[in-house]
C-alpha cells in the first residue's frame, strides 16, 4: 500500500471502491489468475475527496472474455472501442469504461500501436503524467509506479519519464499538461515539462482543431486557468492556439466576477475584439454553431458599447431589443475599467433587472396590424415595420396601447412617404 502524504483523502479510495457499480464489475470480473484494478482519474480524484465521474477500470483479461463475463453477471456489455480493448459496463445506467492492459509497439505523435499485455507497470507508462497513472486494487491496495501521490500531494503535474518523448506520441498532451497544470496544479508549471511544451509547439499543426478545441475550452474552466493562459501567451502557444496574444485583463474580470460562466463566454472575452475574430475562431477551433452565434453576439454588443462615450438607464431597452442582455452584461463585465462606455449605476441596474426577468422586448408592432390598415402585402410592410421600429428604439422601447398606434401611424406615414432612406 502506498502510504499518502498529508493533504489527500485517506478514506477517498475506500469510497470509490464502495460504489455500487464498481463492486458489481470487479465482482464480475473476479478469477483466478486475473486482476482488474480502478485507474486514472478516478482513483487520482478520490485521493482529492472529489467524487469521479469518469470511472475507469484496467483488467488482465482480454475484451471478448470482459464482455462475456459481464454478461454472465448480467451485466450490460457495450463494445465501445473492442479494438482498442475497451468494452463499456453499464450498471444502473452509469458507464464503467474497462480497458485490457496494454503497451505500446509504435507511435507517430498521433495514433499509437499496442498490443494487449498483462502488466500494469507498463501499461502505466503509457499514460501522460504521473498524476494520471495511479491504479487502485481490488482490495484497496493502491499502486503508484510513477511517483504520481507525491505529485498529487504537492500539486505538481509532471510526465511520466521524458517529457519530450510523451508530447511525440501524442502532440494533444501538450494541451493536456497546461490544462491539468490548471487543475490541479500549484505554483508554476513543470520546468521539463514547460520547456518540451514551447519545444513541440509546431506539432500543435498536427492536431485536428476539434481535439484543440475541446482541450483548450476544458482548459478555460480550470480553477487555475488565467496563470495557465498567462503561461501560454507569454511563450507564444496561445498565438498558434487561437491567433491571438488574447486579452487576459478581460478574461480575469469575467473568470472572477462571473465564476460560473461557461467556456465559450471566456474564449470570448479573451479572444474576440470584433466579428472577424469570432468568425476566425469560429473555423480555427471547428466551434459549433451556437458557439460560432455566442461569439458573434459579444462581438456586436462589444462594438455597440464601445462606440458609446456612455450609457445610462434610459438607453438599456434598447440596447436589449437589439443585442439581448446577456451579451451586454458579459460584455461590460468584461471591459470594466476600460475607457469606454462609462456606465451609470442606474444602468447597471436596469440591465440587471432586464437580465433576470429574461425577456427582451418586442416591436408592439406587427405586419398584420399594417395589412389591417390597408397597406398591401410585400415590400411596403417591411418599410413601416423598420420605421417603426427605429422610433421605437428611439424611445426607448415603449409597449402601451398608445405607443403602439403612435408607431403605426408613423410606419404608414413612411409608407406614405414612400421614404425608405428612414424606413
Amino acid at each position: 500500500m502506498t502510504p499518502l502524504p498529508p493533504g489527500l483523502d485517506r478514506a477517498g479510495p475506500d469510497r470509490l471502491l464502495a460504489r455500487p457499480g464498481v463492486r458489481a464489475c470487479l465482482a464480475a470480473l473476479a478469477g483466478p489468475a486475473e486482476e482488474t484494478r480502478l485507474v486514472g482519474g478516478c482513483v487520482r480524484d478520490a485521493l482529492l475527496g472529489r467524487a469521479a465521474s469518469d470511472l475507469d477500470l484496467a483488467t488482465t483479461l482480454r475484451p471478448e472474455t470482459v464482455m462475456a463475463r459481464a454478461r454472465a453477471a448480467g451485466l450490460k456489455a457495450v463494445p465501445t472501442g473492442i479494438e482498442h480493448g475497451t468494452v463499456t459496463l453499464v450498471v444502473a445506467g452509469e458507464p464503467h469504461e474497462v480497458t485490457t492492459l496494454r503497451e505500446d509497439v509504435e507511435t507517430d505523435g498521433r495514433h499509437a500501436v499496442v498490443r494487449f499485455g498483462r502488466d500494469f507497470s507498463r501499461d502505466a507508462e503509457r499514460r501522460d503524467f504521473t498524476i494520471n497513472a495511479l491504479s487502485l486494487a481490488e482490495d484497496g491496495t493502491l499502486h503508484d509506479t510513477t511517483g504520481g501521490v507525491a505529485d498529487l500531494a504537492a500539486g505538481r503535474v509532471r510526465f511520466i519519464g521524458d517529457a519530450a518523448t510523451r508530447i511525440r506520441e501524442d502532440a494533444l498532451r501538450l494541451l493536456r499538461f497546461f490544462r491539468f497544470h490548471a487543475r490541479y496544479g500549484a505554483g508554476p508549471p513543470d520546468p521539463e515539462g514547460l520547456a518540451a511544451s514551447v519545444a513541440a509547439r509546431d506539432s500543435l499543426a498536427r492536431l485536428s482543431r476539434e481535439r484543440v478545441r475541446a482541450e483548450f475550452l476544458k482548459l478555460l474552466l480550470a480553477p487555475r486557468a488565467l496563470a495557465a493562459v498567462a503561461t501560454l501567451s507569454e511563450t507564444g502557444l496561445l498565438a498558434r492556439i487561437t491567433g491571438s496574444v488574447g486579452e487576459r485583463g478581460r478574461l480575469a474580470r469575467i473568470s472572477e466576477g462571473e465564476p460560473t460562466s461557461d467556456a465559450v463566454t471566456r474564449l470570448a472575452a479573451l479572444c474576440v475584439s470584433s466579428r472577424e475574430d469570432a468568425e476566425r475562431l469560429g473555423e480555427s477551433l471547428r466551434l459549433a454553431k451556437a458557439e460560432q452565434a455566442a461569439l458573434t453576439a459579444y462581438a456586436v454588443a462589444l462594438a455597440t458599447l464601445r462606440s458609446r462615450p456612455g450609457l445610462d438607464a434610459e438607453a438599456v431597452p434598447a440596447l436589449v431589443a437589439d443585442h439581448g442582455a446577456a451579451p451586454l452584461r458579459t460584455v461590460l463585465q468584461a471591459i470594466a475599467g476600460e475607457p469606454r462606455p462609462l456606465v451609470t449605476e442606474a444602468a447597471r441596474a436596469a440591465l440587471d433587472r432586464m437580465a433576470a426577468d429574461g425577456a427582451r422586448p418586442v416591436l408592439p408592432v406587427t405586419g398584420a396590424d399594417l395589412v389591417a390598415r390597408g397597406v398591401p402585402p410585400g415590400p411596403a410592410v417591411g418599410a413601416g415595420l423598420r420605421a417603426a421600429r427605429g422610433l421605437w428604439l428611439a424611445e426607448g422601447c415603449p409597449a402601451d396601447p398608445a405607443a403602439r398606434e403612435r408607431l403605426v401611424i408613423h410606419a404608414l406615414a413612411a409608407i406614405g412617404r414612400g421614404d425608405r432612406r428612414e424606413a
